[in-house]
């Protein structure tokens, strides 16, 4: 991540950090519940939560690891991680200023490193991946968890359209052929991938990024006059709900 990109990115999302905390879509889901049964039973695990937000997968996994470090570009995200954990009383947890793309950890310094909704505000997919590989053990797991494109060019520009007037800081949400390719060009290996839909409630999706009413009549307007395919395939609502798709990707380190 260039630094003009991750100082955008923190000053974007530095005073939203309490709605990232409090987010439903963000706080829950059977992909956070998995992260949770993969960590379990790893009492000595030293773990990375990469662009860790509001702090989610790290208050999952540190009751199962001996610690979690918690990097962001965002000082409030980071401060409203480590205010979260002391209120819920979740020991473990160290956070790090840092971006994806240049992390100030030794090689080999992490037996697990975890990634959800983060990767599609990085400025360099493929350098962020490098930088996970580098710092992960030679036996480590690895999870990427983030929203995704679709594929069909058709609905690949609705989505990036709709993702980009809604969040200034959004770069890209990859198909799963470009994670693939990515996480193999990083030197992973990709030891599974699900798939899932998130319904996107319209109004708190906006509010957490405070989007302008500019921008959301915009997008309000793209979702109306959409073709048929993209209104069924997002399963847009009359009041602009709409489903997303997800994937979490398990990977090893192909060293």
């Amino acid at each position: 991540m260039s630094n003009e990109h991750r100082n955008f990115v923190a000053r974007h999302y530095g005073p939203r950090a309490a709605a990232y905390v409090e987010s439903s879509v963000h706080a829950a889901g059977e992909d956070l519940d998995h992260i949770a049964a993969l960590v379990r039973g790893r009492s000595g695990a030293r773990v990375l939560d990469l662009g860790c937000g509001g702090g989610h997968v790290s208050l999952r996994a540190a009751p199962h690891v001996a610690e979690v470090v918690a990097c962001d570009v965002s000082d409030e995200m980071l401060d409203a991680v480590r205010r979260t954990a002391a209120d819920r009383g979740v020991d473990g947890i160290r956070v790090k200023r840092c971006a994806a793309e240049a992390l100030p950890f030794a090689a080999g310094s992490f037996d697990i490193v975890l990634s959800r909704f983060s990767a599609h505000h990085w400025s360099d997919l493929d350098a962020g991946l490098r930088e996970a590989r580098r710092v992960l053990k030679a036996d480590g797991l690895a999870v990427f968890v983030d929203s995704a494109s679709p594929g069909r060019p058709l609905l690949d520009t609705h989505l990036q359209a709709v993702e980009l007037l809604r969040d200034a800081t959004h770069v890209r949400n990859y198909t799963a052929d470009e994670w693939l390719a990515a996480l193999a060009r990083a030197g992973f290996v990709v030891t599974s991938m699900r798939s899932r839909t998130l319904r996107i409630e319209f109004a708190s999706w906006l509010a957490r990024t405070a989007t302008s009413k500019l921008h959301a009549d915009a997008i309000r307007s793209l979702q109306r006059h959409a073709p048929a395919e993209v209104r069924t395939h997002f399963r847009i609502e009359a009041d602009g709900s709409f489903f997303l798709d997800a994937l979490l990707l398990e990977a090893e380190n192909g060293v």
